[in-house]
């Protein structure tokens, strides 16, 4: 249970195929059930945010990725999070975990998703939508 005042460290991944298109998956659970959203989570006890985007990329999309720069944080709630810029070196694209699904998405077809608030700003504030 989140405790008011409480800030929960998570993390995103912007991970784009060589084409250009950006990697979101349908949330599984709240908050957001349905929405499609960057994959990520929480950064579990002990974790450090390369360690959280490795694990949660690979339980939510079956991709092994290599973190790479932040691209920008936002504040969601009680969630803290940090978004980075990702780099596939693995695995094949499966919906797994808390995810319902997992799609590559260019920017017609992000257009046409229900995404979970704020994304599509965000995304174009930090310059970071699909092609």
């Amino acid at each position: 249970m989140i405790q008011k005042g409480e800030h929960v460290p998570c993390v995103g991944a912007l991970t784009y195929d060589d084409g250009g298109r950006l990697l979101l998956i349908r949330r599984g659970n709240e908050p957001g059930r349905g929405l499609w959203s960057l994959p990520g989570g929480r950064v579990e006890p002990g974790e450090d945010d390369a360690a959280a985007l490795v694990r949660e990329m690979a339980e939510e999309t079956g991709l092994l990725i290599r973190p790479g720069p932040l691209v920008g944080r936002v504040q969601r709630g009680p969630y803290s999070i940090a978004d980075y810029r990702c780099t596939i070196v693995g695995g094949e694209l499966r919906a797994g975990d808390d995810a319902l699904d997992a799609r590559w998405c260019d920017a017609a077809a992000l257009a046409e998703l229900p995404l979970v608030a704020q994304l599509l700003d965000t995304l174009t504030e930090w310059d970071a939508l699909p092609r």
